[in-house]
């Protein structure tokens, strides 16, 4: 399948989309190894397990960022040259990926300079208290200095997985996670390091990542190659993609900057405790999100490169089975965590007073999530097809004009439990934001059809 360019218009949909779709997903689920693992092992340290958490809960707003920017490039990016490859113009799909891959290294550059200098005090302005601001810097500081092979193995994965080569995308990410379920126990305890070892270990693990990603990039195998010539900053090439990407970083960006509010409003009203919750739920959305876009991811290949081809009938059958799928796992997920939410809690915390209080909160959290498989397959959709301001408008009304004004709003509404009252902004933004999408979902894909019938 792989060796030939033309299958993503020849292949049959639904085993296409699953053969693509199937390695994504794993490779999704796995990835939040990465941070997920840090924190079922930090939050079991013995005299500290609860604020180290909680403090290296606060550092997931910055690393949230880390990743944004990944996705302001290749997010945009990949379905750029996914669409020039579904047209038969390689030359501009290479130079979409060159001038992405050196945007991309130098925002890394950018990035490590300003987390070394100002670690701190952003720390300090995202809820970090004087309990865990020390966990927090050490954390961070050790990140920082990775920084480089995040963006790279996030960013330049996403051109692998676009061109169809999902397993190989899938590899990227399970070498690097099998290295970090590897050296946290061992930096952490075996070594004394605390949090500094789960940094560390984060750092090696995504270098070991990056180096695999690179090597396939610049190797045979690879439809797509990263070349010397096409190392340059065309504003032609990358202003394109910087756009649709700011659909994705807007969304990823936002979840920090809503992140920082959760906690700071939590802080307020709950204590350490409530900040030490909501790192939880965060990792527990985590894990129904990423899934879910792991399917988009699978998807977008087939999506971009048959709207590049003018294949109508592909990519109206290509998104009913991605809306189908995501929407069956956003709804089977939202029942075990509505029926077993102390599962899902217990993995990252055997502290009885916030396992107690982490419980209750998670059936308020993911309330609205089985919609979630909607908003998701909407707007990788809109990605794929290259539609920018349709995903700006989507992410933006979510997460800026919907849960940001809620979160502050609701405590002064619903006064009997101010806690749960922020915790409450989530599902009624999900369901007005689920709402906008699929009417303006409707309209846009209409026209998307309309078009390609020309």
């Amino acid at each position: 399948m792989e060796n030939n360019k033309d299958f993503l218009g020849t292949q049959p949909v639904g085993k296409l989309l699953f053969k693509l779709a199937i390695p994504t997903v794993i490779a999704q689920l796995i990835n939040m190894l990465y941070n997920i693992v840090d924190r079922i092992f930090i939050g079991h340290i013995s005299d500290a397990g609860s604020l180290a958490l909680t403090g290296v809960g606060v550092t997931m707003p910055i690393i949230m960022i880390v990743s944004a920017f990944a996705g302001l490039v290749s997010s945009g990016g990949a379905p750029r040259a996914s669409i020039s490859m579904g047209k038969g113009d390689m030359d501009s799909a290479e130079q979409t990926l060159g001038g992405c891959f050196l945007l991309q290294v130098i925002v890394s550059i950018v990035l490590t300079v300003v987390l070394l200098l100002f670690g701190e005090n952003l720390l300090l302005a995202f809820g970090a208290s004087e309990n865990t601001i020390e966990y927090a810097v050490n954390y961070m500081n050790i990140y920082a200095v990775g920084t480089i092979f995040v963006q790279l193995t996030l960013g330049m994965n996403m051109f692998i997985t676009t061109q169809g080569f999902a397993k190989t995308g899938m590899l990227s990410v399970v070498i690097g996670a099998a290295a970090n379920l590897v050296l946290d126990p061992l930096f952490i305890f075996a070594f004394h390091l605390g949090v500094r070892g789960a940094a560390l270990a984060t750092i090696l693990s995504q270098a070991v990542s990056c180096i695999w990603v690179l090597s396939f990039l610049c190797g045979k195998k690879t439809i797509l190659h990263i070349r010397k010539k096409n190392l340059i900053l065309k504003p032609e090439i990358i202003l394109p993609c910087v756009a649709l990407g700011l659909a994705t970083f807007i969304m990823q960006a936002s979840e920090s900057i809503i992140s920082v509010c959760f906690n700071s409003s939590l802080l307020k009203y709950g204590g350490d405790i409530a900040v030490g919750a909501m790192t939880i739920l965060t990792s527990v959305m985590q894990f129904a999100m990423l899934p879910l876009q792991g399917l988009g991811q699978g998807a977008q290949p087939v999506l971009s490169y048959n709207y590049g081809a003018k294949n109508r009938d592909r990519v109206k059958k290509a998104f009913r089975l991605l809306l189908t799928a995501s929407l069956c796992y956003s709804t089977i997920l939202w029942a075990f965590i509505m029926l077993f939410p102390q599962v899902f809690a217990e993995m990252f915390t055997s502290d009885s007073a916030l396992l107690g209080f982490t419980k209750s909160a998670l059936r308020i959290y993911c309330a609205c999530l089985l919609l979630f498989g909607i908003q998701i397959a909407c707007q990788m959709a809109f990605t794929s097809f290259g539609k920018a301001k349709a995903s700006i408008a989507v992410a933006v009304t979510r997460k800026f004009i919907l849960l940001l004004p809620l979160i502050y709003l609701l405590p002064h509404i619903l006064t009997g439990n101010k806690t749960n009252a922020v915790y409450m902004a989530e599902p009624i933004a999900d369901f007005l934001a689920v709402s906008f999408t699929t009417v303006l979902f409707t309209f846009q894909f209409r026209k998307v059809l309309k078009e390609l019938e020309g």
